[in-house]
């Protein structure tokens, strides 16, 4: 989806979405090549108007990764408010950070980022018009930054030394829409 706000100062809200594979010798972080930022990211995308931030993880996971929420599993803590009466509770985020870009006039993303462990490959490919340029990283590799963003770099590294052992994993299919 194209930008919402367009003026300077102006806010779009994404979300983000980091899926670590956990079937090889150690995890690593399955990035793909984003065109405009010339740099490996994470998925993600635009939270569209008659949507959650959910909602907008569900569907940019599977349009550009290929895999479908049911062979993932959530990274949560384990201490989250897990019900709230007439509310429905999203998954807690790994970060909920606003990220400025001086390129698009001084625009800004609000963006939802969560974490996601998979110990198989994807249902299908990305979908056309996505990137098919997919690679698995190291902790390592990501931390050398070459050919990653840095943002990517500084939250994936979050991930992999405190969010991975400290937190828990549930089935996606635990949040509804």
């Amino acid at each position: 989806m194209p930008h919402i706000h367009t003026e300077p100062g102006q806010h779009d809200h994404t979300v983000s979405i980091y899926l670590f594979r956990t079937d090889l010798d150690t995890p690593k972080a399955l990035l793909h090549f984003h065109h405009k930022m010339n740099a490996y990211a994470q998925f993600g995308g635009h939270v569209e108007l008659d949507e959650t931030p959910w909602q907008a993880a569900v569907h940019e996971l599977r349009e550009e990764s290929g895999y479908d929420m049911s062979a993932l599993r959530l990274l949560q803590p384990t201490h989250r408010l897990k019900h709230i009466e007439n509310a429905v509770v999203h998954p807690q985020p790994v970060v909920h950070a606003t990220m400025g870009y001086p390129s698009y006039g001084g625009h800004f993303h609000t963006d939802t980022v969560y974490a996601f462990l998979t110990d198989k490959g994807p249902a299908s490919p990305p979908e056309e018009g996505e990137s098919s340029d997919l690679r698995l990283f190291s902790r390592d590799e990501i931390a050398l930054g070459k050919e990653i963003d840095t943002i990517t770099r500084d939250i994936a590294l979050h991930i992999f030394d405190e969010i991975i052992p400290h937190w828990q994993t549930v089935p996606s299919s635990e949040f509804g829409s």
